[in-house]
């Protein structure tokens, strides 16, 4: 069955990515030894991941208040976009400004 790529994916996407990334946080800051071991890299890749997943919110919340040209529902370049800028300002560290840059390409 075919599969849509649209800003609720985006949406869906970002959820599954943060419950996933919430689990395995100790693990990555665990095995953060390279080049500083300050053991922080799967926190900062969560809170980089939460600023991205709650732009993509708060753009649905924009669209269903009757915001935008197709209220309830936000396009796939508003999600990406959204989702991408989220990431980079709340970017943490090293690992959160690469995440926000591969976002970043996604949304280009």
């Amino acid at each position: 069955m075919p599969q849509t790529f649209d800003a609720l994916a985006v949406r869906a996407w970002c959820g599954l990515a943060l419950d996933a990334l919430g689990r395995a946080r100790e693990e990555i800051d665990a095995i953060n030894v390279y080049p500083v071991a300050d053991g922080d890299t799967g926190t900062n890749l969560y809170l980089t991941l939460e600023s991205a997943a709650t732009a993509v919110e708060a753009v649905f919340a924009g669209h269903e208040a009757g915001g935008g040209g197709n209220p309830g529902r936000p396009t796939l370049a508003d999600a990406v976009r959204a989702m991408a800028h989220g990431a980079l300002i709340g970017a943490r560290g090293n690992s959160g400004t690469i995440l926000a840059q591969l976002l970043r390409g996604m949304a280009q």
